[in-house]
C-alpha cells in the first residue's frame, strides 16, 4: 500500500530513523531493520516485482553468494519469473546502486543483458554437447553508455517504482531554478493583503463540479507542507497543459481565513498560475553565468546564439561573471545577446559550466 508506505516513511523521517534504499544484495521481501535507527527498504515494496519473482531472488542470493553485474544477476535468476518489468522497476527505485550506480546506462542495458544471458545459456548448452567450451559471453558485456539522470529524473523514475521519492524531495530538484525567486515556504503562509506567491510541486489533481461550473484543486508540496489550491474553471481552461503531477508550479494566490471558520484551514484561490518556462519569459531579469575561469568565448556564443532575439525586443539579458582567484568582474552582454529563456538553452549551458553556475535573477518589482 503506497499511501501507507509513504506516511510510515514520513513519521520514520521526523523521528529521526534512516530509511536505506533497496539492495539487490542485502534488501529481503519486507523491509527490515538494521539497527535501532536504520531500516533497509525491502524488494517486496518496489512495484511491478511480485512475491515470487523476489522469493526468487533471494533464493539465489542465498544459494549463490551476492550478484556481481547486471548481466550475472540476468544469468541466475530465473527470468520466467523476474521479468524485464520487473528488473528495470528495480533499477529505477536504486537496487543496482550499489552494483552501478549510473541508473540510466543500467535501464538502457536491461534488454541487452537479458540476452546476453539467454545466449550464454545456449553456449552452455552447446559445451555440454559437444565438449567445445568458449569464453563467456559475460566477459565481453559491456553497458549501454548513458549520460546519468539529473535528479528531476531520478526523481521521477524512482516515483513509478516506489510510489514515492525516497532518495530526495522532488521539489528540491528545482532549488537552483528557483534560486533568485522570492517566495514564501508552504509551511508558512498566512491570510495576506493581496497576493501570496506559492511554489512547489503537483502532488494531486481533484476536479469537481460547482454551481460556476468545473473547479479543480490542486495539492501543492514543496517539502515543508501541502496546501489545497482552487483553479475556476476559466483559469483552468488557460492552463490545464500544465497541471501535471510532479510538475512544478508557481501560483498567484488570494490566501484567506474561510467566511464559515468552522471548515478551518486557509482558503486560497489561484489567479494566476506559472509553470517555470513562463516564470522565466515573464520575470527574469537577467541571465546571469559564472564563467569560473573557463573563458571560452566560442562556447559561449555557440551555446546563444541560437536563442538570440537580435535585438527585436523582449529576450532576457546576460552578464557573465567572471573571476580567476586574482580578480572578478561582472560583463553585461550587449542587447544584441539578449537571448530567449528556453529550456534548451539552461540544459547546454548547465552541461557545460554546472548547474549551480547558471542561474536566473527575477524582477521583484514586477512580480510584487
Amino acid at each position: 500500500d503506497t499511501d501507507k508506505v509513504r506516511s510510515i516513511h514520513k513519521d520514520c523521517l521526523a523521528n529521526g530513523l534512516a530509511i536505506l534504499p533497496p539492495d539487490i544484495n542485502t534488501s529481503d521481501y519486507r523491509f527490515t531493520p538494521v539497527d535501532a535507527k536504520t531500516i533497509r527498504y525491502g524488494l517486496g515494496g518496489i512495484r511491478g516485482t511480485g512475491r515470487s519473482a523476489i522469493e526468487g531472488i533471494l533464493a539465489t542470493r542465498k544459494a549463490d553468494g551476492p550478484f556481481r553485474s547486471l548481466f550475472d544477476f540476468c544469468r541466475r535468476v530465473d527470468r520466467r519469473l523476474v521479468n524485464r518489468r520487473a528488473m528495470e522497476a528495480m533499477v529505477r527505485a536504486g537496487a543496482f546502486d550499489t552494483l552501478e550506480a549510473n541508473r540510466a546506462s543500467l535501464l538502457a542495458s536491461v534488454g541487452l543483458a537479458m540476452e546476453a544471458a539467454e545466449q550464454d545459456e545456449r553456449q552452455a548448452s552447446q559445451e555440454s554437447l559437444f565438449g567445445d567450451p568458449s569464453e563467456s559471453r559475460g566477459a565481453a558485456f559491456r553497458l549501454v553508455e548513458a549520460r546519468p539522470w539529473d535528479m528531476k529524473q531520478r526523481l521521477v523514475e524512482e516515483k513509478v517504482a516506489l510510489g514515492f521519492t525516497l532518495s530526495g524531495h522532488l521539489f528540491n530538484a528545482y532549488a537552483q531554478d528557483l534560486k533568485g525567486f522570492s517566495r514564501t515556504p508552504l509551511a508558512r503562509i498566512a491570510p495576506v493583503q493581496g497576493t501570496a506567491w506559492l511554489a512547489g510541486v503537483i502532488a494531486g489533481v481533484r476536479v469537481q463540479m460547482t454551481r460556476r461550473g468545473k473547479m479543480v484543486v490542486l495539492t501543492l508540496d514543496d517539502g515543508t507542507a501541502q496546501l489545497e489550491v482552487t483553479v475556476f474553471n476559466e483559469l483552468y481552461d488557460r492552463h490545464r497543459e500544465k497541471l501535471k503531477e510532479d510538475a512544478l508550479l508557481v501560483a498567484i494566490c488570494k490566501v484567506q481565513v474561510p467566511r464559515d471558520e468552522s471548515f478551518g484551514g486557509l482558503r486560497i484561490s489561484a489567479e494566476d498560475l506559472l509553470d517555470l518556462a513562463a516564470l522565466r519569459a515573464k520575470y527574469a531579469q537577467n541571465l546571469r553565468l559564472d564563467i569560473n575561469g573557463q573563458t571560452d568565448a566560442r562556447r559561449l556564443k555557440e551555446c546563444l546564439a541560437p536563442f538570440r532575439t537580435n535585438g527585436s525586443g523582449g529576450g532576457c539579458p546576460v552578464i557573465v561573471h567572471y573571476h580567476n582567484g586574482q580578480a572578478e568582474v561582472d560583463v553585461a552582454l550587449s542587447a544584441d545577446w539578449k537571448v530567449r529563456p528556453d529550456d534548451q538553452l539552461f540544459t547546454q549551458l548547465e552541461d557545460w559550466l554546472s548547474p549551480e553556475r547558471v542561474s536566473v535573477v527575477y524582477s521583484f518589482s514586477s512580480a510584487a
